[in-house]
């Protein structure tokens, strides 16, 4: 049975409110203890189908929903359009099996608008199922929650500094919380264009949709390699690539075995392995590795951002897109060394300011754009290319 808000709700106004739905008792008893253990949390009400929370959204003013994919009567794509279509604000998790229909229906879920994702546990051990919820659901819930309050303090920008070496900066390396604090410096863009010989985008939650709105705008035009960490598990990355290429001008693969990289091209890192970009011979290719996470991250942007940066050098343009954390820092840093350009996605359109936050407050970031723009920002600056490093298929030609 649904239950509704509790008697306390009044007294808990500083707290983040929560709607959890799910058709099944077990899994909305799992969520709602895991979440209401946290201080700073309360669950409001629980709905075991989409009408009903509908309902119980109108009436509670949740702060986040939590949303089960598969439900009888109105399942969570139908209930997740209904929102959209009444112009509701409220950030949306969606909670998904790890199979290939769930898969597909929350990389669906993400496309239509919900923020983010997170997988049911599937170990029938209470502990350990807590557990993920904890690691995995909870910060996501305190993100979204104060993305929707407005509760980011206003950044102030600064313009870029009129002298000093622009290709190898000298960074330290402050605490996030640090950054946080700082007004933000864009770096100073090179008098002289530099050629674009790859592209390398890092994106995390609220990602899909991202680039869903981004990479379709890209031309054919761009022949340069465009290499993606997408933070996702196994099996998404896949369904994320195939949705993808069906939508853009330039083929989107994940890379699922070593490949040699090729101009024209998208390629996306598979869930649950690091991909780095490395010469064999004349050539460069994209391999995979299970190397420990970084940023408790696999695939991590650090990782392929350093690799590309070691390999193009001048040549990186990175991108850094919407995203919770801070993985992308440390490889923006590399790129600006090896003397790479790097542009972020501006605040007000990312779901979360976390990763494209820490970039520009780092002093890494030419450019911080709202994402309708950043497509025309690659575009324009991949025409100034090295025209024999566009592909290793013009190479051999060559």
């Amino acid at each position: 049975m649904d239950s509704g808000p509790p008697s306390q709700t009044d007294e808990v106004d500083d707290r983040i409110k929560v709607l959890v739905v799910d058709d099944t008792v077990t899994i909305r008893r799992l969520v709602s203890n895991a979440l209401d253990a946290e201080d700073d949390i309360v669950v409001v009400g629980t709905a075991s189908n989409g009408r009903s929370a509908l309902s119980k959204i109108e009436q509670l003013k949740p702060d986040v929903v939590t949303l089960d994919v598969e439900m009888p009567d109105m399942d969570g794509l139908q209930t997740l359009a209904a929102l959209r279509d009444a112009r509701s604000a409220v950030p949306v998790i969606m909670f998904s099996t790890l199979t290939a229909r769930g898969a597909r229906a929350t990389i669906e879920a993400l496309a239509l608008g919900a923020a983010d994702y997170t997988t049911k546990p599937s170990s029938g051990n209470i502990t350990e199922s807590m557990k993920l919820i904890r690691e995995d659901l909870v910060p996501k819930v305190r993100s979204l929650a104060k993305r929707k309050a407005g509760s980011r303090s206003p950044r102030r920008f600064v313009p870029a500094a009129p002298t000093g070496d622009q290709d190898k900066p000298e960074v330290k390396q402050p605490s996030i919380y640090e950054l946080k604090k700082r007004p933000i410096q864009l770096r100073r863009a090179p008098i002289v264009a530099r050629p674009v010989d790859i592209i390398a985008i890092g994106v995390s939650t609220g990602g899909p949709n991202a680039l869903s709105v981004m990479l379709p705008q890209l031309p054919k035009s761009v022949e340069v390699p465009i290499v993606i960490v997408q933070h996702m598990p196994p099996m998404f990355t896949s369904l994320l690539a195939e949705r993808l290429s069906t939508h853009c001008n330039i083929p989107v693969v994940e890379v699922d075995t070593p490949r040699p990289l090729l101009g024209g091209m998208m390629y996306v890192a598979p869930g649950g392995r690091h991909m780095v970009v490395e010469r064999r011979g004349q050539d460069k290719w994209l391999s995979l590795n299970d190397d420990p996470p970084e940023n408790s991250c696999r695939p991590a942007v650090d990782v392929l951002f350093r690799s590309v940066a070691q390999e193009y050098g001048a040549g990186v343009l990175g991108v850094i897109l919407t995203g919770m954390g801070h993985d992308g820092m440390v490889g923006c840093e590399s790129i600006c060394q090896a003397g790479g350009r790097v542009i972020v996605q501006d605040e007000a359109t990312s779901v979360v300011w976390g990763m494209p936050g820490s970039v520009a407050s780092g002093g890494f970031a030419e450019a911080i754009l709202p994402i309708e723009e950043i497509a025309d920002e690659i575009t324009k600056r991949s025409a100034y290319r090295s025209p024999h490093r566009s592909s290793q298929s013009k190479d051999e030609s060559e």
